[in-house]
């Protein structure tokens, strides 16, 4: 009976990083509409540490029945496996996916007064400087750490890293000065850059982005090898009652096709996946292409540290 009145009590939804990363942002801006659609309030819970892995853990051992879900991404469902040998979880294996939620290309961002003009200068100073340059983010496994690693070992860098519990706390010290720069989901510092409080060097992907129209693309800006578009998904424990995963599902593309949500997402430089592009099928092959694809390059870059 509970199967067939799902859901009949509040849901949570559990966001591995601190409040005010661009997953916290992303999911802030879905769960309102995804609340109307399921009749029933849902809750955000935030669980940090281990790069997102720790709440994506303690989610996945929730009961399958819907009242607990998660927020996953690129960092937590592609790049873990690469850097965390004892992982508990498969992420191809042990959830349910539900949908992509969002697209979020990767920005490479730095302190407002950081000395160079563009990222060929950039990238000169890190290496006439070396470990004098700080570089944030938000644990190991996280979206900025492994696009981080990948940047640093395609220029061949070497910064002091400085970990934050999330991107919002490793932003607002970006702002203020204290570290150098990070790669960045583009939801987290599009604002920032529209207000002038730090500078972007490139955007890593095919085409500029509409809401950073000045910012070059990595290609642009003389470095192709380095493309980077990280996204956001919920995902739910395995197992679910098919009826369940069926609400769930209908939920999530509601708020998708919810215009006002569409239009913060999009205002933020995020990308709203269409049709076959968002459910379940299309989140699971997600998931195995882009563990296929960051465990070689991570597990390289690893190795050039």
């Amino acid at each position: 009976m509970a199967q067939h009145a799902y859901p009949n009590r509040p849901i949570t939804l559990v966001v591995p990083f601190a409040a005010g990363g661009p997953t916290d942002t992303i999911a802030r801006i879905v769960v309102p509409p995804m609340a109307k659609a399921l009749g029933q309030p849902v809750a955000i819970e935030n669980v940090t540490g281990g790069g997102g892995t720790t709440g994506i853990t303690q989610a996945s051992l929730a009961e399958a029945d819907g009242y607990t879900i998660m927020m996953g991404h690129m960092g937590t469902h592609g790049a873990a496996p690469a850097l965390f040998r004892a992982l508990k979880y498969d992420p191809a294996r042990t959830f349910d996916p539900i949908g992509v939620a969002a697209g979020t290309p990767v920005v490479i961002v730095a302190r407002k007064d950081f000395p160079a003009s563009d990222l060929k200068g950039f990238i000169a100073a890190l290496h006439d400087n070396g470990t004098a340059y700080s570089q944030a983010h938000a644990g190991v496994g996280s979206v900025s750490h492994s696009a981080g690693m990948l940047f640093d070992s395609i220029v061949n860098a070497k910064p002091t890293f400085v970990v934050y519990r999330g991107t919002g706390p490793a932003v607002n010290d970006l702002i203020a000065g204290q570290v150098d720069f990070l790669t960045d989901q583009i939801v987290n510092v599009a604002p920032h850059l529209q207000a002038g409080t730090i500078r972007a060097y490139a955007i890593a992907t095919h085409e500029r982005s509409p809401v950073l129209p000045d910012v070059p693309t990595t290609r642009e800006a003389g470095l192709p090898e380095f493309e980077v578009t990280a996204w956001n998904a919920v995902f739910a424990p395995k197992g679910l009652p098919k009826e369940v995963r069926a609400r769930l599902v209908e939920a999530l593309n509601a708020a998708l096709d919810d215009p006002p949500t569409r239009d913060r997402l999009l205002k933020l430089g995020g990308k709203v996946p269409q049709g076959a592009d968002r459910g379940p099928a299309a989140l699971q092959k997600l998931v195995e292409s882009e563990v296929a694809r960051w465990t070689p390059a991570l597990r390289a870059a690893v190795d050039n540290q």
